[in-house]
């Protein structure tokens, strides 16, 4: 198993934003593999910027699943 340092504090850290199957997002190292059941959105940059990125992007945070339900759909 390989060990990863990391440090998501660092101001040249660089960050993907991910999405899953429910539209949840998550930031993750460029560098590292995407997990599985995760899909990268397109966004590389900063965690200043992907922060951004999820402001404007992730308004509603339930589960896509959720969302549905709700809504009766």
């Amino acid at each position: 198993m390989r060990t990863v340092s990391f440090d998501f504090d660092s101001p040249e850290a660089r960050f993907k934003v991910l999405i899953n199957h429910e539209e949840q997002y998550s930031l993750w190292p460029a560098d590292l593999d995407v997990p599985g059941g995760w899909t990268e959105t397109g966004v590389c940059a900063s965690k200043e910027e992907c922060d951004k990125y999820l402001e404007a992007t992730w308004t509603d945070m339930r589960p896509k699943s959720l969302r549905l339900a709700l809504d009766g759909e």
